[in-house]
């Protein structure tokens, strides 16, 4: 409710004067820091694919074994 209340009283010339303030407050990361984050993501990307693909191989396997379908 107090969250209707007070954008009922902001123009849209307030409220993006406030945007602006706060944008200007976030830290954002350096070239060197995004760089570095970015490899982590694709280095845990791969590893969960292998993972998941050697899990999936297991369990074809196991349920080949199980039914007779295996060579």
């Amino acid at each position: 409710m107090k969250f209707k209340r007070m954008m009922a009283k902001t123009s849209p010339g307030q409220f993006f004067k406030q945007v602006r303030q706060e944008v200007a407050k976030v830290t954002w990361p350096s070239r060197k820091e995004t760089t570095i984050s970015t490899l982590m993501v694709f280095i845990m990307v791969v590893i969960a694919a292998l993972f998941f693909m050697l899990v999936d191989q297991a369990f074809a396997w196991i349920v080949k074994l199980i039914f007779g379908l295996g060579g």
